[in-house]
């Protein structure tokens, strides 16, 4: 099956409605669709909540074909005028056979499939369109960065200026200081395809970032006041679900303001999305932590190196690293359970481990085993201004309960040296895997919003990019699936018990299937 496929709409036995458009807008309907009547009685686009803006905007075709598309402009703003694509006329683009996307190009979701197997879920291709809803001159874009740090925010920031001056002449581009806040409480700063030159080598964010601050009314009316027309909103699913809300209230207002998400999420727990920027810096970073884990380790008698990264709910870090690095022992994620004492237990697999090599290392993701954690080291139930819950430290609990184990059943003497890297991991600047990613994430939002999409985020899908609407990408989190094989690999590459029991594992399995079962009860065509 091609990566890329192009979608066929087809009749339904379902209630349909007819998406009516002006005929300059033919180019964004799948097939080359059109709004003539001649077009109604021949074929039939369903789209799910067509009566609420709110809900999902879904094609369907034949052969079990379904679009999810993002909105746009043209949904709630009519008699909107449509410009050629200055990109035609671009140096740049002059030796490329084909300038644009195919308004038919869509992306399947899933790329393993049987003979019997339905097309399934697509997503819009992203890149460049014949036609534009923004004159060059008119654009005047915002960028906000909301949330933790993570590497590669500035590249995004860097190349979204630079995509939108160089590609599209766009000159008018500002910076939001500090989060959301800053639309109503911070200064602005303007951005320039020179003022950020060289931010790509720094770390952190040169806009700030901050937790919380999401007065949707008051940013939309700043938005307004400005006369900002395309919002560039850089964050994890917390700040996607704040861009949700941005959209709707800009929508709800009829604006012609495109609201674009990059997402961002070092963990990489953001669905859908092949990964998220930073990831791949991220585990090359943790190396560095692993290494010298297992230098001390080796250097003495009876060694543990442990080191604690960055995972809250997804253990993709300390997986990816562990599989990387082949000097790992044990690696523990939020997604496996585990057990210290008894037959199979965390301690009896050290000590064991300890005995056949001499010295051991383990990895934790920070969300690890907090059911097993003292209620005392921390109030429960605790959470950040994002709403994210405060975690107990899992490295220090984990390696002062080792120690003490240890000592009190005076079997050997241990060593055991804790590292945890969180805040110098995250504050690199990207490395050059990421760099690339950043540089095509920040075009094709770029590209996207000049188009008159709108309330999507972008991200490449089996390799391609693509736009996505908002829902699903807050509608889960990505997590580490244990009974599949990336996480077999893994256990076979350390040697370490999976900690798991016949009855956890098929509880496992039926709770990673339900989530597959529930979208396909959604489907147009289930």
């Amino acid at each position: 099956m091609e990566a890329v496929c192009n979608g066929t709409a087809a009749d339904s036995s379902k209630t349909f409605a007819f998406l009516k458009l002006p005929d300059h807008h033919t180019t964004q309907l799948p097939n080359g669709f059109n709004s003539s009547d001649q077009f109604n009685n021949r074929k039939k686009i369903s789209i799910m909540g067509s009566t609420n803006n709110s809900q999902p905007k879904i094609l369907t075709g034949e052969a079990g074909y379904v679009l999810e598309d993002v909105p746009h402009l043209f949904d709630y703003v009519p008699d909107l005028p449509t410009y050629t694509n200055p990109l035609q006329d671009n140096p740049a683009y002059s030796a490329v056979k084909q300038y644009f996307v195919n308004a038919d190009d869509t992306v399947p979701q899933k790329v393993v499939v049987h003979a019997s197997s339905p097309r399934g879920i697509h997503f819009r291709r992203a890149g460049p369109r014949q036609r534009v809803y923004f004159e060059s001159d008119d654009v005047h874009a915002c960028i906000v960065t909301c949330g933790g740090l993570c590497p590669g925010l500035n590249t995004v920031i860097r190349e979204i200026v630079c995509g939108l001056n160089y590609m599209y002449g766009v000159n008018r581009v500002l910076g939001i200081d500090g989060g959301y806040r800053g639309f109503y409480s911070r200064n602005t700063i303007s951005l320039t395809p020179k003022a950020v030159n060289d931010i790509h080598k720094r770390g952190g964010t040169i806009l700030g970032t901050s937790r919380g601050g999401h007065d949707t009314k008051k940013i939309v009316d700043s938005i307004q006041d400005r006369g900002i027309n395309q919002v560039y909103i850089i964050g994890g699913d917390g700040t996607q679900r704040g861009a949700t809300v941005i959209f709707e209230e800009i929508r709800r207002r009829g604006l012609k303001v495109a609201v674009v998400g990059i997402p961002k999420t070092i963990d990489n727990d953001i669905p859908v999305i092949d990964k998220s920027f930073g990831f791949d810096t991220a585990v090359e970073e943790a190396q560095r932590a692993i290494n010298a884990a297992h230098v001390e380790a080796t250097s003495i008698e009876n060694g543990i190196g442990l080191v604690k990264l960055m995972g809250r709910d997804s253990g993709f870090i300390a997986m990816y690293a562990t599989l990387a690095s082949r000097d790992v022992d044990c690696c523990l994620i939020p997604e496996s359970p585990f057990y210290l004492e008894g037959p199979g237990g965390l301690y009896e697999y050290i000590e064991k481990r300890l005995k056949e090599q001499g010295h051991m290392v383990i990895v934790t993701a920070e969300g690890a085993g907090q059911e097993l954690l003292s209620h005392r080291l921390q109030p429960k139930d605790q959470e950040d201004a994002s709403g994210n819950k405060l975690l107990k430290d899992v490295g220090l609990w984990i390696s002062q309960s080792i120690k003490d184990h240890f000592a009190k059943e005076q079997k050997m003497p241990i060593n055991l040296k804790y590292i945890d890297p969180t805040y110098m991991i995250r504050a690199i600047p990207s490395n050059a895997s990421d760099n690339v990613y950043c540089t095509l994430l920040a075009q094709s939002a770029v590209h996207g919003a000049m188009a008159g999409y709108t309330g999507f985020t972008v991200g490449p899908v089996n390799g391609r990019h693509c736009y996505i609407p908002f829902n699903r990408i807050i509608e889960r989190q990505n997590k580490v699936v244990i009974t599949d094989r990336m996480w077999a690999r893994l256990l076979s590459s350390t040697n370490q018990p999976s900690f798991l029991t016949r009855d956890t594992t098929e509880a496992k399995k039926v709770e990673e299937e339900l989530p597959t079962q529930l979208l396909d009860e959604k489907s147009p065509n289930s």
